[in-house]
């Protein structure tokens, strides 16, 4: 059966998981602050809260919506008649004020705006930054949070402050995204610029931007779904080894030992719970997952 579905805040990851809803016979809208085709034509009219039915780069079907997140007063062409709500927005910037901004006001703005009585789902794309230090240990959905980052914490805030809404909502908590246009890693490393702890090792998670977008649509349709999973593929990575498989890659020198990113945490994700949900992925390991990228990207 047909429904309608929105995606607030709908960059990369939003207009991958939209394609999904379009191929399930959804009415489907898109909202960002500039939609493709801005300067003219279908995808809107520039006022503040034009809509179009042509979708442009993200796919024919799309109604996109120009507004901004943070101002509800651009929100005022968001349609009431909302069967299902992706909420997937990413800050332009690494601060504070915009991270509560995007996360936690833009979500009420929203809220506010729909009808909330009429939601079957709401999909929240939160962070497994909301973990943060487990010391290289496994984490799961029961796992305390404890952020070590102003993100973390935000979206922390965002979580608990939408879990008391009493909506059919579930917080989907992604690690680091890879993909198609997300190879700023591979530049680096070429650079001679990428490095990485050894002793003690810290261990990364990646999911493929379209596993990610799998994950949100499956999340948005899934019957009896739980409050939270967690995104991630099924290997977790000692960051060197990672770094230096991919620089082996594109025949770049191995990382030099150095210090582990900031506010992220050394943690091992299980991605048990999606798993056994019925989600299937295409890139279970990053390492494939990159080595297919990089080999597309030659070709």
């Amino acid at each position: 059966m047909s429904e309608t579905v929105l995606f607030a805040g709908c960059g990369d990851l939003g207009m991958r998981a939209a394609r999904r809803a379009l191929a399930r016979g959804h009415e489907v809208w898109a909202l960002r602050r500039n939609p493709p085709g801005d300067a003219g034509g279908d995808a809107s009219d520039g006022s503040g809260g034009g809509m179009g039915s042509s979708g442009q780069a993200g796919g024919p079907g799309i109604r996109w919506l120009r507004g901004d997140l943070s101002d509800p007063v651009t929100l005022a062409a968001l349609p009431r008649h909302i069967d299902r709500l992706a909420y997937l927005p990413a800050p332009g910037g690494r601060s504070e004020d915009l991270y509560r901004s995007v996360f936690i006001d833009g979500l009420r703005h929203v809220l506010a705006r729909v009808d909330a009585g009429r939601l079957r789902r709401l999909v929240f794309v939160s962070s497994s930054a909301v973990y943060g230090e487990h010391g290289g240990d496994w984490v799961d959905e029961d796992t305390p949070e404890a952020p070590q980052g102003f993100n973390g914490r935000i979206l922390l805030e965002a979580e608990r402050w939408l879990a008391a809404q009493g909506l059919p909502a579930v917080r989907l908590r992604l690690a680091g995204l890879y993909g198609p246009g997300r190879l700023q890693l591979i530049e680096r490393l070429r650079a001679g610029a990428a490095r990485a702890p050894r002793h003690p090792p810290h261990w990364a998670n990646r999911m493929h931007i379209d596993d990610a977008a799998a994950a949100v649509d499956h999340l948005l349709h899934l019957p009896d779904a739980l409050p939270v999973y967690l995104g991630c593929d099924d290997t977790p990575l000692p960051l060197h080894a990672l770094y230096a498989h991919l620089a082996r890659l594109v025949g770049a020198p191995e990382p030099a030992e150095g210090p582990a990113p900031g506010g992220v945490g050394s943690k091992r994700l299980r991605n048990a719970r999606l798993r056994a949900s019925g989600l299937e992925l295409a890139w279970p390991d990053a390492r494939a997952g990159y080595a297919a990228l990089l080999g597309d990207r030659a070709t």
